[in-house]
């Protein structure tokens, strides 16, 4: 098949104040090509898609579509929607749907015999009719009620949840008919049927894709992943396996051209004072000279490698561990610092029960499921697997006691251990955070469940993930998706829990992160009760799996 360059990109520098975030950005997107990015919490992802959609001009660099390509995206903020409905939403973000509606609607009552105008008006019957613009309302409901937002397409758009706004967002994209797609985080609030859905779509449609994701069962399925990674990127042929593969020999020859710069710079440090013990013995004038320019050429050499910032070095664990034993040195050596989780892991079990359910009913108004059994011990998993309203989350708050009194027990019975400690890791962070700064608020958290905190501890857990001291006074609110979650985490393991309660805990988290959560959650001796739609993440966890509805 021979391919078309639809896009380019160079991004040459984008800069916030004195800080470089991306200096050396540069790649193309081909004819309905599926492309991901990735990249570690930080590196300027969303910053890369604001340049993308032209809704961040302030950079330098070229962003150059081939000519009569159409372009869609999904929006990352939403204003003045006030009267508009979800459907009317959708329909606007659909190319030429606007323009053709208003020449079939307004044209017959004023075109007359005007030939011009009544050939647009055929032209634009015709254009509606291929593009399948008569049937589309009914396809929108249909493929809203797909991902389960039923009965929404005539509701106000802004009344809608930040997840469910994200899903219409895709929606409007799958019907958009474009000619290159730019997606971010598609995934994060669909359920795995949803998921799948969408899957089946972005691997058949005809339009190119630029996926923002961290979603391993989606980068399974592209052609390409380029990785934002150190101011630069890098393009990887092929799909996310394929990737692990490519990045730990790329990794391991970049490690090495980065020892011998440490190497070269010890010699130089030596040549230096060499030069400099052997000037100073010189008396001819013209060997003085000669040492007196090789000094001053190995310090130059000298300054310009130290100013060599390391490279981020991260091999997914698989493959480190089939790396020789020279690379493996060089990856203990180099590797870049992941987040570090201090989760209970001697072997200390006593296999009581923690959680149990017998012939369990909840709901609201009329029952959400029935004959649900648990019946979860210390050192297990257990996976709630159900789509989006099945219950899942009606059951853990069941589970932790109902404080809204809103759920009906209609039948059966559920407890949980009254002395174990639980840790919740949830999607949503309390709004009584937002406002404080990230230490503040560890304090605050810590506080609130009256256990002990210093400015010492606050800044160790900073340390373990991965915060810096710019982010030290930062309001939670302000933090990335990526950074809420390390949040969030250091929230779940405050108390250091004999259970833990996960609701999609690899939401945001970039891949390294992802990784070193599966493998301290392996380790783990509590019991785990989870929620995710990630299908390497369930692979990793593994346990029983209770279905709740269909």
């Amino acid at each position: 098949m021979l391919y078309r360059m639809i896009a380019d990109i160079k991004v040459t520098e984008k800069s916030f104040g004195s800080k470089v975030l991306m200096s050396g950005i540069k790649f193309s997107i081909d004819d309905s090509e599926k492309v991901g990015v990735i990249g570690r919490n930080g590196v300027g992802k969303s910053t890369l898609f604001g340049i993308l959609t032209g809704n961040d001009l302030d950079f330098t660099g070229e962003i150059i579509f081939k000519r009569g390509t159409v372009v869609v995206s999904t929006a990352q903020e939403h204003h003045e929607m006030s009267d508009t409905t979800v459907l009317q939403y959708i329909l606007a973000g659909l190319p030429e749907y606007s323009k053709l509606s208003h020449i079939i609607e307004t044209y017959p009552n004023t075109m007359g015999e005007n030939m011009k105008l009544i050939h647009d008006y055929t032209q634009a019957l015709s254009r509606f009719s291929d593009k399948g613009f008569y049937q589309i309302e009914e396809q929108i409901e249909r493929e809203l009620d797909n991902f389960q937002l039923p009965m929404i397409a005539h509701r106000q758009f802004n009344t809608l949840s930040g997840g469910e706004k994200r899903l219409v967002e895709v929606v409007k994209i799958m019907h958009s008919d474009a000619d290159l797609a730019l997606v971010d985080e598609p995934t994060n609030h669909m359920d795995y049927i949803a998921k799948n859905q969408y899957i089946d779509w972005m691997k058949t449609a005809r339009e190119a894709m630029l996926v923002i994701t961290h979603d391993r069962d989606v980068l399974n399925e592209v052609d390409r992943i380029v990785e934002l990674k150190d101011g630069e990127c890098v393009s990887y042929k092929g799909n996310y396996s394929a990737y692990l593969k490519q990045n730990a020999v790329s990794t391991g020859s970049k490690m090495n051209d980065f020892e011998m710069i440490e190497k070269r710079i010890v010699n130089l440090k030596q040549k230096v004072i060499d030069y400099q013990r052997l000037k100073e013995k010189s008396r001819n004038p013209s060997t003085i000279q000669r040492f007196k320019r090789l000094e001053e050429n190995s310090r130059k050499e000298l300054a310009d490698l130290q100013n060599v910032d390391k490279p981020t070095f991260w091999i997914d664990k698989e493959s480190a561990e089939n790396l020789n034993y020279k690379v493996a040195a060089q990856y203990d050596k180099f590797k870049t610092r992941n987040i570090r989780m201090n989760l209970r892991g001697d072997e200390s079990r006593s296999k009581h029960v923690l959680v149990s359910a017998r012939d369990l009913s909840l709901g609201f108004k009329e029952p959400l499921f029935k004959g649900i059994n648990i019946d979860l011990r210390e050192g297990e998993a257990l996976e709630l697997r159900g789509r989006n309203g099945a219950g899942k989350t009606t059951l853990i708050k069941a589970l932790l006691g109902n404080k809204s009194g809103e759920i009906v027990q209609y039948d059966g019975e559920i407890s949980l251990d009254p002395h174990v400690r639980v840790g919740i890791y949830e999607q949503e962070i309390s709004p009584k955070y937002f406002d404080l700064p990230l230490d503040t608020a560890i304090e605050r958290m810590y506080l609130d469940r009256s256990l002990s905190i210093s400015n010492t501890k606050i800044r160790g857990l900073m340390s373990d993930y991965l915060f810096t001291e710019s982010d030290i006074k930062t309001p939670i609110r302000l933090l990335s998706g990526g950074q809420k979650a390390r949040f969030q985490l250091i929230a779940m393991l405050s108390n250091n829990p004999q259970l833990l309660i996960l609701d999609e805990p690899t939401n945001h988290l970039d891949l390294p992160s992802i990784e070193e959560l599966e493998t301290a959650l392996k380790k783990y001796c509590g019991a785990i009760l989870y929620v995710s739609h990630d299908g390497y993440f369930r692979s990793a966890m593994g346990g029983d799996v209770l279905q709740i509805g269909r």
